[in-house]
């Protein structure tokens, strides 16, 4: 009776205030989540695994020293992915970084791809920036990622020293030199001799996950491996 009565009250509620795709603006229906089924069926995963070299991995050769990187899913221009994102950055969605997190979350546990992570670490926003947004878009991803691969989320095991825009245009090299001390670690003892996951929301020229991971880098023992929700395809 009390199913039933649950269920009218959300069919009233979704007729009152319905709720639509971030992929096509669709209604969504009883059972659908942040995406219709048609765009859910549609979005662009990439299948890499840990065990493969991919094209992540391409990304760092000869850059830094990781164990391996993979993404979930592609970003390409103009498509379900980019609204997801936009949605999760600028629209107040963090449940898209908790979905996204789950999903990806259990591909890697259920496959088994990957050694025991310690630790998931977030890249980090500037407090400022993270005051105005009120959240970091990578947390919930990093912490529905760390509950399925039995891991500590670790918020602030990076942190952010300078507010700078992000630099899309500019070149790899000319990023790193105006960045090369744009983070820092709030405690390297808790990441010595850990395997530890740095998580993005986007890689596309690599150069923020590069500046992250050259930190992370000197303490010992240090295993490092990247992921990210999604990776712009090299062309």
């Amino acid at each position: 009776m009390y199913s039933k009565l649950s269920n009218i009250l959300n069919d009233i509620n979704s007729i009152l205030l319905p709720e639509v795709c971030f992929g096509c603006n669709a209604h969504l229906y009883r059972g659908e989540y942040l995406l219709c089924t048609v765009c859910r069926n549609q979005l662009p995963l990439t299948e890499y695994s840990f065990n493969e070299e991919n094209t992540v991995d391409r990304i760092f050769y000869g850059r830094i020293n990781i164990e391996k990187a993979n993404s979930f899913l592609f970003f390409i221009e103009n498509g379900i992915v980019k609204n997801l994102i936009h949605h999760l950055k600028y629209r107040n969605q963090e449940r898209i970084g908790t979905f996204l997190g789950d999903w990806h979350g259990q591909v890697i546990a259920e496959n088994n791809c990957i050694a025991p992570i310690d630790i998931v670490i977030p890249v980090p926003l500037h407090k400022k920036r993270r005051r105005k947004r009120g959240y970091n878009q990578v947390s919930e991803f990093g912490k529905r990622l760390a509950y399925h691969l039995n891991a500590e989320f670790l918020e602030e095991g990076l942190i952010k020293t300078s507010n700078t825009k992000t630099q899309t245009r500019k070149g790899r090299i000319g990023r790193w030199h105006q960045n090369k001390a744009l983070f820092v670690l709030s405690n390297p003892k808790v990441l010595e001799n850990k395997n530890v996951l740095l998580v993005d929301d986007v890689i596309t020229t690599g150069a923020t996950m590069e500046i992250c991971a050259n930190t992370l880098k000197d303490v010992k023992g240090i295993t490092i491996y990247i992921t990210s929700m999604a990776v712009v395809p090299l062309t």
